[in-house]
């Protein structure tokens, strides 16, 4: 059996490796090639997550699932907040073939997935790029999104850690050669922002309507469970949603579940999936001026085409 660790993992699993498999699997869901049940979600005594997300693509080679744990309360310690591997097996006998370090996984397509989203909806001269959370994810997003918004010219940063904020902010400019701003509050990093990303671990909303610039894109990232989002109902009824699967989102999207609940959208206020902006079939922005919204709750056939790819290298 092939066990793909995450130091290869991370070698092999570049951004721009990664960006085209997302799109891959986004299609393949969309036209019905790939299958995943609802994934099991299991809240533990400790205050982690241990989840099981199985997916198969329909390439008739393999299927497999993540089998992960998931750790808020691991931030600003030597430990990964998402540990697991990525399990595979073959499809016409059912043994397993290999596993993939799913923390480097879901780290990466996490970045990509929402590459993918900008690249489809975001404003095609975006200057400025906002960050809320200074994590893993955090540098993930801007070196996928930089890839599909060469454009970009300055990032700014907030974290409640603002030595963290520090730190990435050092990294970003070196790696880069951008500036890269810490901010004092959310709302200061948002502030004339093209490109927004919350990827915290908030239980609460914070991403307000009247901080955000007409045009803006923002992918809410950080949370996947009906009672937990970033976004505050005005601003999420007054985007234009798109959702990583639509089923998904309305069962375990607490940015879409609460603002339903309250009366201020409708079933129909999603206005389709990256499936079906990347085969044409629903309508993408159609102003400089609308503000587009991902919801991206994270899918296992996300995870699985990685681990297909780490695996079997395709």
């Amino acid at each position: 059996m092939i066990i793909v660790e995450a130091e290869e993992a991370r070698k092999r699993l570049t951004p721009e490796v990664c960006i085209p498999l997302m799109r891959e699997a986004f299609i393949a869901l969309e036209q019905g090639k790939a299958v995943q049940p609802l994934r099991s979600i299991n809240h533990l005594p400790q205050g982690n997550t241990f989840g099981f997300m199985p997916a198969y693509l329909g390439d008739h080679s393999c299927f497999g699932a993540k089998i992960i744990d998931a750790n808020s309360n691991n931030a600003g310690t030597p430990y990964p907040s998402h540990m697991g591997y990525v399990m595979m097996f073959d499809s016409d006998h059912g043994f397993p073939i290999g596993m993939a370090d799913c923390s480097v996984i879901t780290e990466v397509r996490t970045g990509c997935v929402s590459a993918v989203a900008t690249d489809l909806l975001a404003l095609k001269d975006a200057q400025k790029l906002a960050l809320i959370g200074a994590g893993a994810q955090a540098r993930s997003h801007t070196a996928a999104i930089l890839l599909v918004r060469p454009s970009i010219r300055e990032i700014s940063v907030y974290d409640l850690r603002r030595e963290a904020a520090g730190k990435f902010a050092e990294e970003m400019k070196a790696v880069y050669g951008l500036e890269v701003t810490v901010a004092d509050s959310a709302r200061q990093a948002v502030k004339d922002a093209d490109i927004i990303c919350t990827v915290t671990p908030s239980k609460e909303p914070y991403l307000k309507k009247e901080w955000i610039r007409p045009g803006a894109h923002i992918n809410a990232v950080g949370t996947f469970t009906p009672t937990t989002r970033e976004v505050t109902s005005e601003l999420f009824a007054a985007s234009k949603v798109y959702a990583d699967e639509i089923s998904a989102m309305k069962k375990e999207s607490g940015e879409y579940l609460i603002p339903l609940s309250e009366g201020l959208i409708a079933e129909d206020h999603i206005r389709g999936s990256l499936g079906g902006l990347l085969l044409g079939k629903v309508p993408g922005r159609q102003s400089d001026e609308e503000i587009t919204l991902f919801d991206a709750l994270g899918l296992a056939v996300e995870d699985v085409i990685c681990g297909r790819y780490l695996v079997l290298g395709k």
